[in-house]
């Protein structure tokens, strides 16, 4: 049997180091981009170990670059120097968002102001509205309600997707997905003050949602979710982990926030990944006691371990 030519060999070396973590998805791909062998490699390994293409295009620029930078084609370790990824790279400090706390708490989204306001009164530290309408008065309306309902509370609201209104509201952040960023002009968020969160699916959409400088990032699905179409399969708890080792080595670390299908029983592996706050809805929302569940969940919160990497709490 013919020896595997060099390139062959270094994916089937890294492929191996790496599935036992990630888990294996296919065979190594036959062939990969064109570009210098260790990308070529890397890509090879990554797509064989379930990521999709940008973000196998992400890791393998990452490979390559730390090849060059410290001279060894050979390390096998996963990249996690966000200089590989050009991470907080050529990035005006001036234009970022005003920022949030590191560790968000426990982070509920909730359809109505209705509900908003019955998580306001529990106690919950980080609210979301997701309240879904082709009405804008409606809209405006809801917007306002939630709005009025954590006026006294400690409770940080964020209005999803509706960003003009939530501005003319005066609203204390907003949240965007990816595809609301695309050709989306910032400077009124920026200028109105306004916390910003972005959701994450993996590498690629990390260092997008990097170049406008967030006030958070979320990071998932995690585990399965039924609450809305997903463009990408479950991240799962071992590439949580990597994405947000990554994000805390950065010079000014992002709050991370994990999201979708997180139930009280997978809370402390979700935390050993490094994440500081959890976004939950069915969670809370479903339950048969909607404040206990909350209890319960501040609970294990604030019980965390210590993050003694970085000298705080996790929660």
């Amino acid at each position: 049997m013919p020896h595997p030519d060099p390139q062959t060999a270094l994916a089937q070396t890294l492929l191996n180091t790496h599935q036992s973590r990630f888990g294996l998805a296919s065979d190594l791909p036959s062939d990969a981009p064109s570009g210098p062998e260790t990308y070529q490699a890397a890509w090879r390994a990554c797509r064989a170990l379930g990521f999709i293409e940008r973000d196998a295009h992400c890791l393998a620029q990452a490979w390559q670059h730390r090849a060059q930078r410290t001279g060894r084609a050979e390390d096998l370790s996963w990249p996690e120097q966000p200089e590989d990824f050009g991470l907080g790279q050529g990035l005006d400090p001036a234009l970022a968002f005003a920022p949030c706390p590191q560790a968000l708490g426990l982070y509920v989204v909730a359809p109505s102001a209705e509900w908003i306001a019955r998580l306001a009164r529990m106690g919950v530290p980080t609210l979301q509205l997701r309240f879904k309408s082709e009405q804008p008065q409606a809209i405006r309306q809801e917007v306002r309600a939630a709005l009025q309902a954590v006026r006294g509370t400690e409770a940080r609201l964020f209005i999803n997707d509706h960003w003009q209104i939530a501005i003319e509201e005066g609203a204390w952040g907003v949240h965007l997905g990816q595809e609301d960023l695309e050709g989306l002009d910032l400077t009124p968020l920026r200028t109105a003050g306004l916390r910003l969160g972005v959701s994450t699916h993996g590498y690629a959409e990390m260092l997008l949602a990097d170049r406008v400088q967030p006030s958070y990032i979320a990071m998932g699905a995690v585990f399965p979710t039924t609450l809305k179409a997903m463009a990408t399969a479950p991240q799962g708890v071992a590439r949580l982990q990597a994405y947000a080792q990554l994000m805390r080595r950065m010079a000014r670390p992002y709050p991370l926030v994990a999201i979708g299908g997180i139930e009280r029983s997978r809370l402390p592996e979700v935390l050993a990944s490094g994440v500081g706050s959890v976004a939950v809805v069915r969670a809370v929302l479903a339950a048969a006691d909607p404040q206990a569940e909350v209890d319960a969940f501040q609970d294990a919160l604030q019980n965390a371990p210590e993050d003694t990497s970085s000298g705080r709490l996790r929660c």
